[in-house]
């Protein structure tokens, strides 16, 4: 059966500080080279072999990436970046601590900021400009999102470039970010609305699928 694995990139800076990142670029910490190189390391253990590596266009993930494929020595494997694998953007609210946005606006509120599938956080004023999406349209650039809304751009990723390769028997690694991810868990486990507000995707620790020939999943494990 082919794989597909997904993990989430190893600590950044903004998680150390429980802050809200989004499109930030927030770096890995020495702690998330860490978790990166213990996730890489239990890949390792696998013996899968991948024909692509997805990533986002934030270095949290692009390093985690490097990292993974250092220690399962398959440095020569292609990394696809793209925009749609980044975080969900967290619009105002990021570079805001957790903890801080909860006694301002209440514990209810913040969650369904952070874990609801439709709730928008509030809007920054307007775009960002950056270099690295020059090459895109200015429509891409979001000035908030829900989940349902980053969901939008990952699965049509997911159509196009994941699973035609996955039908073809070529295992796949996705590193990305923990609402990327759960955007796509829900997708491929059929998950509802309401209950993927109780999905986590912790940092570093591959989610290894095995699915059959039509990308249905026979077995889920968590290398810990």
């Amino acid at each position: 059966m082919v794989k597909l694995v997904l993990l989430r990139h190893g600590q950044s800076l903004a998680n150390q500080k429980n802050e809200y990142t989004g499109w930030t670029d927030s770096p890995l910490t020495e702690q998330g080279r860490q978790e990166a190189r213990h996730a890489g390391q239990l890949l390792a253990t696998t013996g899968i072999q991948f024909k692509a590596l997805h990533t986002s266009l934030l270095s949290r993930a692009i390093e985690t990436s490097y990292i993974v494929l250092e220690q399962i020595n398959q440095n020569w494997v292609p990394i696809k970046k793209t925009w749609r694998l980044n975080e969900r953007h967290y619009g105002a609210l990021r570079g805001l601590n957790k903890d801080k946005t909860r006694e301002i606006y209440g514990k209810r509120q913040v969650a369904l900021w952070r874990r609801s599938f439709a709730t928008v956080p509030p809007l920054l004023p307007q775009v960002d400009q950056e270099r690295r999406y020059q090459t895109w349209p200015e429509t891409i650039l979001p000035r908030a999102e829900s989940l349902k809304m980053a969901s939008e751009r990952i699965i049509p990723y997911w159509l196009d470039e994941i699973a035609p390769a996955l039908l073809h028997d070529k295992n796949q690694l996705m590193v990305a970010h923990g609402s990327t991810l759960r955007a796509l868990i829900k997708y491929l486990e059929n998950i509802d609305d309401r209950s993927i507000d109780g999905v986590e995707v912790e940092n570093a620790v591959p989610i290894v699928y095995e699915l059959d020939n039509k990308l249905r999943i026979k077995q889920k494990t968590s290398l810990k």
